[in-house]
């Protein structure tokens, strides 16, 4: 007779195989994957095993991907990721190789290529201009905090990736991964669908190989749906664990940086890097106490007992995604995870008009503070940039307007009545009358809900048609959330989210890094130019 456990697994894998359908592949495969052998699909440790045993150098894995970038990403299929290539790579590169090998050792990012978003400050030859023509001219004067560490880390700065123009805060009717400065970004699966926003370089860049790991920023599902539709792992960290300093802004009480890599492992290694209390910014005060060494919870097993709770409500916008969440849900169980669904998260449809409120008084008051603190470049507050756009508007308007940046300059200081209670709002009803609720209510230890849709076909006269997503309350809340790749649709990736409370990353990191490799879903994109092309 079979025991409960046992019982269990059995139902789980059978559900797995009933609800696979023709064209959607929502059952991952149930073995591993064999070695890697290519660079452009090594993971972090499969590289410092490389590097440390002499076999490949610094330099050697830099000039690949540059190398590598100039073929696929500016010519070829033309992805267009990339938006500038840091002339000092090689020379880094080559101090790495010098350096001794019990330093070198001590390196959690020791010789790996990283890719930034462009509205990240590098203090070198780069320029960060949000993928706007009125950031060109002089560099930022000095790294952000993050680069900082990234850099104390041994990593090897490749480049900076596209964006949504200005973190795609510009206009309701903007398309994702369009830039003044530098186009379209283009989603490597296939090439006339969208790389979502504003962080689709990053993830774009990930996704095809164009480096090991990439940073994004978030506000409001920039880091998590570009990572979905882009088939890769990406961490929207909790509010105040990464410093916002020296990163261009849009809300001080939402942005923050994480990482995107092909895997948790390596998302988590970037994430232990980049975390920390920073004075620059205050947010960060209490990171001294939660920031650590993630891969410490890298568990296989991790999914054993956890309780999860299912957000139908998040769901439910396309049948496709719907058995791809049925299918994790299949995953989950048969590994010991105890599945709650449905789970009702309160108040999730009460707070968008006051997150909107609080994003254009903070993008007004922010962005004006960080760029009185840029010199040599030709506008220095939201007003001016909203004559330069005005007086170039052939490159910098040709698909849509800049209404968000006219209703923000509308905006008073922040202590209108109207923005603090605006703001008191979207806070408790996306985190201590939302999310915790929840999460007492069930006894949960992380909340499950589809990240978004396949990627759209891209549309520049008519912008983005997304279909859903998930990502505004752990975003309002300032909480953790963690998108891995979890099926397909027609040749196109789709990710699930896992999310919780503030500073809940080891608990969700370990989750997602058991369900990653229960199903081992990733895989390389072909660079397709239309869905018709898809035979899989």
């Amino acid at each position: 007779m079979l025991s409960k456990t046992a019982y269990l697994s059995f139902l789980g894998l059978l559900l797995s195989l009933v609800i696979s359908l023709p064209g959607i592949c929502a059952e991952p495969p149930t073995s591993p994957p064999a070695a890697t052998t290519e660079l452009n699909q090594a993971s972090i440790a499969e590289l410092h095993q490389q590097l440390l045993n002499g076999s490949l150098s610094v330099q050697t894995l830099t000039q690949y991907f540059l190398d590598r970038i100039a073929k696929l990403d500016q010519a070829g299929p033309h992805v267009n990721s990339v938006i500038q290539i840091n002339p000092d790579a090689l020379k880094i590169a080559r101090q790495l190789d010098a350096e001794p090998k019990n330093l070198a050792r001590s390196q959690p990012l020791y010789g790996i290529p990283v890719l930034l978003k462009d509205n990240i400050d590098t203090g070198d030859q780069m320029l960060t201009t949000a993928g706007s023509l009125a950031l060109m001219g002089a560099p930022a004067s000095q790294d952000a905090t993050l680069v900082a560490k990234l850099r104390k880390a041994g990593a090897v700065i490749l480049g900076k990736t596209n964006l949504s123009e200005w973190a795609n805060f510009r206009s309701e009717h903007s398309t994702s991964g369009w830039s003044g400065e530098g186009g379209l970004t283009h989603n490597p699966y296939i090439l006339d669908r969208n790389a979502c926003g504003s962080s689709s370089g990053s993830a774009a860049a990930v996704a095809a190989g164009f480096a090991t790991v990439a940073i994004g920023t978030e506000t409001d599902g920039s880091i998590v749906c570009p990572s979905s539709v882009n088939g890769v792992v990406g961490i929207k960290p909790s509010l105040g664990l990464v410093s916002r300093t020296g990163i261009i802004p849009i809300s001080h009480n939402q942005d923050t940086a994480g990482p995107i890599a092909r895997n948790v492992a390596d998302a988590a290694t970037v994430l232990s890097v980049i975390s920390g209390s920073d004075p620059r910014d205050p947010y960060t005060t209490d990171a001294r106490y939660h920031a650590t060494d993630y891969s410490r919870f890298l568990n296989a097993n991790a999914l054993k007992g956890k309780r999860i709770g299912v957000v139908r409500e998040l769901a439910g916008y396309d049948p496709n995604v719907d058995r791809i969440l049925d299918h994790t849900i299949a995953v989950l169980r048969a590994h010991g995870a105890i599945v709650i669904d449905p789970v009702k998260v309160p108040h999730l449809n009460d707070y968008g008009k006051a997150e909107q409120t609080v994003l254009l008084y903070d993008f007004k008051h922010d962005l004006n503070a960080y760029l009185a603190t840029r010199k040599g470049i030709a506008v220095h507050n939201l007003a001016k940039l909203i004559a330069f756009d005005k007086s170039h508007a052939a490159q910098e308007m040709p698909w849509f307007g800049q209404d968000e940046f006219i209703a923000a300059e509308a905006k008073g200081p922040l202590i209108d009545k109207a923005y603090r209670d605006a703001l008191a709002r979207a806070k408790r009803l996306s985190g201590p009358e939302g999310i915790d609720v929840a999460m007492k209510k069930y006894r949960l230890d992380a909340l499950l809900a589809p990240t978004t849709g396949p990627a759209w076909t891209t549309d520049l006269v008519n912008g983005d048609h997304v279909t859903g997503g998930s990502s505004s309350p752990a975003a309002v809340a300032g909480y953790p959330d963690i998108t891995v790749p979890a099926g397909f649709v027609h040749c196109l990736p789709v990710g699930m989210s896992f999310f919780a409370g503030k500073w809940s990353e080891p608990k969700l990191i370990s989750i997602a890094y058991a369900f990653e490799q229960a199903t081992h879903v990733y895989r390389s994109p072909q660079f397709l130019p239309t869905v018709e092309d898809c035979t899989q």
